[in-house]
């Protein structure tokens, strides 16, 4: 907006994510990309998460709501430059807040961006350079800074629902915000604002009509039988969990299913190999149900001698229950090693047999099987999350400094609870002991005969309590100096202490490996010590310098990080800005505590019975072409940091008087970084666990060569990644008239490259592929991400369109790789192995009745598009979890807004 020039008003210094000196203008030398209030408001989505997954920047590695399956089920986050969440730093008004009590792939720490109250959020800066030199670690790819509402007065009512075109999935959010007090005129302000919401579940099989999406059996498009979400299938020496129950002969060495597979599959086209052929659909779920309440309140009070007070309270309750399969016979577990185990690891399905005498067993001696227990029924996964934040602080002037210090207590609590769990020794004692007091167990369809007393004591729920907690005291002060050519030279100075902890231990029965779920647990705590300093140089009217340099202070290891930037302005309407900053990210408990393991799972393809993208002779079959399996991940006391280097260089042009333009290159580069092995590695080692159904060649027996069901991964300080690409940003304003006024705007992100490089010198390029399928939920790595939008407000009304894209991925999990899915006759799965581009534009409308009053709506995938099938991804059946509205289809919202 053009400025009087005639006013002798002071000019009002605002602070900017990423510098902690007060500026006379929000433009720096780093890219930021400002989201108001209004934009959250026209965007139609219901939560800050929902909204920060639209952006270009964020990529692989991020958390949608549907991923319930995956460790930090229950939670959102966001991954800036797909180079996870852990690298991405969020923070509340400028501060850290306690991570979420579980660690993404049991491994990554990060901040559950579900705990932010949508109502009382001001603004969201994003700041896409690191900044470690001024918040210190994780900030690697960048800055997430969500800015909540600081003076407001006033009542506001808000109330919305929604369901899709389905007439499912409903959704229903309710809030009050209250205000009183000017800070100007009455010298304090209070505010308090409250939301309650809801989602109901949304199963899979609730899509079945929409062509592929949400299903398991994806034959009708060309796929084989037996792909990642198939079971109960037979092959040449093996047999995937079947609800009838399934034999192996001990003469030929292969399953034969028991009768009544009718009774529990709900295929029609049942396996020709005799198999009982089942899909995940038939109970799992494609939305959780979700429960939640959020509260945050702020007091701020001018003191006398220019000082003011200020406090924060947050708390946060949300509940989330996902559904997933029944639980089987067969499970492969890791838990830590013991006297009794040591390897840690149990391959239940070579070791639980029906034993000769059992009433189903037909071969007269002891024998394997292959059973899904539909019997117990599908497995719930409650995730109950509590989050608090409280604030205390002080800041005001003196002696020609502005100083902010505040005392930070953050804390999150996570109660998880697995329905439908087996007790593995009991099942083991059920099937295979006679002398056991619950054997016979019947399976399939003579389940009904067991006892109530045999489940009572074989099926339980597996429970945890997992907390994070985070205290900072900080102090930060900047001022002017000296006059340089171009105006003041700004200073600011600040220190930071604070204590971090974590205790997630791991379910209830995983420590030895007794029931039907790995061992995943992390314990850790740090105490850490910051003193930065930063500068701001105007050293030409028309050219600004500015450094920064942070010294963090861990329990084992020290960082030093420093950042440069650049401005320069020839004309008023055009600047060259550049930036350079190193980063660090210090080895969290997942990963370096002792006390700490995961197993994680994945998509790959087995080097051993799928060389090349052909499954081997001698019983080897598709299914090992993209097989799911587990990987082993052990915490490394010797761990060190990650470090990074960054670099920015980009323009900003007002070529007109409405239009403004932005376009920055940007490369990061994360050195020793800390990952397990790669997973496409780890399959090929030795080390892996496989089954004992060997392939055969020529009558001959291949030894380890049966169907991969576990790798060993450790965490280790591997090479690098290196991500660079483009990001643009153009605005246009329309006046109209008397017709309103128009709004226009685009961003988009090409990522040129995503190379990561293992220690052994192996490269992967990601950029425009299916991976890192090492990050949560194999989402791939488009090259490029378009958001456009337009917005029309005349007398009261308004509309806004907004269209999402990305863009085509090869089905492969790197660059060069062979087609990661196979249609049934062998060849490249989707079309010529790639899934295609995906476009959705949503609108939303807002009409003002009264002063006080305000009705608005909003339709998610206007056109009902369909999301691309992905035969590869494990976050969504078949289809990409980054594409979920096109899963859920055309979505309605309704709401009213009343002010007092």
């Amino acid at each position: 907006m053009a400025q009087d020039m005639t006013s002798q008003a002071p000019i009002q210094r605002v602070e900017v994510t990423g510098s902690s000196i007060k500026r006379a203008t929000a433009e720096t030398a780093s890219p930021v990309q400002v989201i108001s209030r209004e934009d959250l408001q026209k965007s139609g989505k219901a939560t800050v998460s929902e909204y920060l997954q639209t952006l270009t920047a964020d990529g692989a590695g991020s958390l949608p709501t549907g991923f319930g399956n995956g460790f930090a089920a229950g939670s959102t986050a966001i991954s800036l430059r797909g180079l996870g969440a852990t690298s991405t730093l969020v923070l509340l008004n400028g501060r850290r807040m306690a991570p979420f009590a579980r660690a993404d792939d049991g491994q990554k720490s990060f901040t559950d961006l579900s705990t932010v109250p949508m109502e009382a959020v001001e603004r969201i800066e994003v700041l896409k350079d690191g900044a470690s030199s001024t918040y210190g670690a994780d900030a690697i790819a960048g800055v997430v800074n969500i800015i909540l509402r600081k003076d407001f007065t006033g009542t506001v009512f808000k109330a919305e629902a929604g369901e899709s075109r389905y007439r499912d999935g409903e959704q229903g959010k309710a809030a009050l915000t209250w205000g009183k007090g000017r800070l100007d005129e009455d010298g304090y302000n209070v505010m308090v604002n409250a939301e309650v919401y809801g989602n109901h579940q949304l199963m899979n099989k609730d899509r079945a009509e929409r062509d592929w999406i949400g299903h398991g059996d994806i034959r009708p498009w060309g796929y084989a039988a037996n792909t990642q979400f198939a079971a109960g299938y037979i092959t040449a020496g093996a047999s995937s969990p079947s609800p009838a129950g399934a034999l192996r002969n001990p003469a030929t060495g292969n399953y034969v299913s028991l009768p009544g597979c009718s009774q529990f599959s709900v295929t029609t086209a049942q396996d020709p190999n005799g198999g009982c052929l089942w899909y995940a659909d038939q109970f799992r779920s494609m939305q959780p149900q979700i429960g939640g309440l959020n509260l945050y309140s702020r007091f701020t009070k001018n003191l006398d001698g220019g000082l003011q007070f200020y406090a924060e309270a947050g708390y946060s309750k949300r509940d989330t229950e996902f559904t997933l399969v029944p639980p089987s016979t067969s499970s492969t577990v890791a838990f830590p090693p013991n006297a009794a185990n040591p390897t840690g690891v149990i391959n239940y399905g070579n070791t639980i047999l029906m034993a000769a005498s059992h009433p189903q067993n037909p071969y007269g001696t002891a024998v394997r099987l292959r059973y899904s227990m539909f019997d117990v029924g599908a497995s719930k996964r409650s995730a109950d999350n509590e989050f608090s934040r409280f604030v205390v602080g002080l800041k005001g002037q003196g002696y020609g400094w502005d100083f902010d210090t505040a005392l930070v207590h953050s804390q999150s609590a996570l109660d998880l609870n697995y329905s439908n769990m087996i007790n593995m020794r009991v099942l083991q004692a059920a099937l295979g002991n006679p002398s056991s007091q619950y054997f016979p167990y019947y399976i399939g369809t003579q389940a009904s005969r067991n006892p109530a007393s045999l489940y009572a004591a074989m099926v339980t729920n597996a429970t945890s309590h997992s907390t994070t907690q985070l205290d900072i005291v900080d102090f930060k002060a900047s001022r002017e100096l000296m006059q340089l050519p171009g105006g003041a030279l700004g200073l600011a100075v600040g220190a930071e202490h604070r204590r971090q902890k974590l205790d997630n231990p791991s379910l209830s029965g995983t420590l030895d490996g007794s029931i039907n779920a790995s061992y995943v647990a992390a314990k850790g705590d740090d105490n850490v010590s910051a003193v930065f300093l930063e500068v701001a140089a105007p050293v030409l009217p028309s050219v600004e310098l500015n450094a920064a340099v942070r010294y963090d202070k861990y329990k084992n290891f020290s960082s030093t990080t420093p950042k440069f930037g650049a401005k320069w302005t020839p004309l008023k309407t055009f600047a060259v800005r550049g930036t350079y900053s190193e980063g660090f990210r210090a080895p969290g408990p997942a990963e370096s505590g002792a006390q700490s393991q995961s197993t994680g799972n994945s998509t790959v393809r087995d080097p051993i019975r799928c060389p090349g993208g052909v499954p081997a002779a001698g019983g080897a079959t598709q299914a090992d072409c993209a097989i799911t399996i587990g990987a082993v991940k052990v915490g490394n006391p010797n761990l060190s940091p990650e470090t990074s280097k960054g670099v920015t260089l980009g323009v900003v042009w007002d070529p007109l008087a409405n239009t403004s333009f932005s376009l920055d290159g940007w490369k990061i580069k994360r050195s020793n970084e800390i990952n397990p092995l790669s997973y496409v590695e780890a399959a090929a080692l030795p080390t892996a666990i496989r089954n004992d159904n060997n392939l055969v060649v020529n009558g001959v027996v291949q030894p380890n060569t049966g169907t991969l069901l576990l790798s060993n991964a450790p965490y280790q300080n591997s090479s690098f990644t290196e991500v660079k690409g483009i990001d643009l940003d153009v605005k246009q304003r329309i006046p109209l008239g008397d017709w309103g006024r128009a709004t226009a705007g685009l961003t988009w992100t090409h990522v040129a490259s995503w190379v990561r490089a293992e220690k052994n010198g192996t490269r992967y390029q990601y950029a425009g592929t299916h991976g890192n399928c090492d990050t949560s939920n194999c989402a791939g790595t488009p090259k490029d991400k378009i958001s456009a939008n337009a917005s029309w407000d005349r007398n009261g009304f308004g509309v806004t369109l907004t269209a999402n894209y990305r863009a085509d991925i090869e089905n492969t999990y790197f660059a060069g790789d062979k087609c990661a899915s196979l249609f049934a006759n062998g060849s490249g799965a989707p079309g010529n192995c790639r899934l295609a581009s995906f476009t959705t534009i949503d609108m939303s409308a807002r009409y003002n009745v009264s002063k006080n009053l305000q009705l608005y709506g909003s339709i998610s995938n206007l056109f009902d598009k369909i999301a691309p099938l992905d035969p590869l991804t494990y976050g969504g059946l078949s289809y990409n979890p980054m594409d979920a509205s096109g899963a859920i289809g055309r979505y309605f919202k309704l709401g009213a807004r009343f002010q007092f």
